[in-house]
Order: C-alpha cells, then structure tokens, then sequence
C-alpha cells in the first residue's frame, strides 16, 4: 500500500480550504483518509496553514510519501528539515 501525503480539499465553491493527511494513493482526493495532520488555508494574506509535526515526522519514517504541495507547505513548517537531520543521524 503506498501512502501519500497530500491535501483534501473542504472548502466552498471558489474559497478552497484543505486538509493536509496521509491518505492511500489509490483513494480519490477527497476520500477516506487514514490520518489529519493539519489545515491549510490560502484564502488568508498571508497564506494560514498548522501542521501536527509530530505525526507528520512519524508517517513521513514510516516511508509516506508527500506530494508537491504538501511537501512545500511541511517545509514551510519546518518538518521536511527536522525529518532530514534526524534520518542524516
């Protein structure tokens, strides 16, 4: 089963807000998902987004993947650095 980090969009039509979870790549975008790690919201100026590091650093051990954006916003975060240095140790 590959497992992907990516966003599940649940806004409005024409205000977009996502969800930022671990999900099967087989499930479609807005499908079940197997974990929430946080929210993004680029509506907001400047861009609002909260990501659960701690869960995001254990799926992305356990081999998750994450997509473009997703790996963009976890950078931001500063997660993608701390899951470097711990898998450089």
């Amino acid at each position: 089963m590959a497992v992907k980090i990516r966003l599940k969009r649940i806004g409005a039509k024409k205000s977009p807000v996502y969800r930022i979870v671990v999900a099967d790549s087989r499930v479609q975008r807005d499908g079940k998902a197997i974990e929430e790690l946080g929210y993004y919201d680029p509506t907001k100026e400047p861009a609002v987004f909260k990501v659960h590091e701690d869960r995001a650093l254990l799926w992305l051990e356990r081999g998750a993947q994450p997509t473009p954006t997703a790996k963009a916003i976890l950078a931001r975060a500063g997660v993608i650095e701390k899951w470097a240095a711990k898998k450089a140790k």
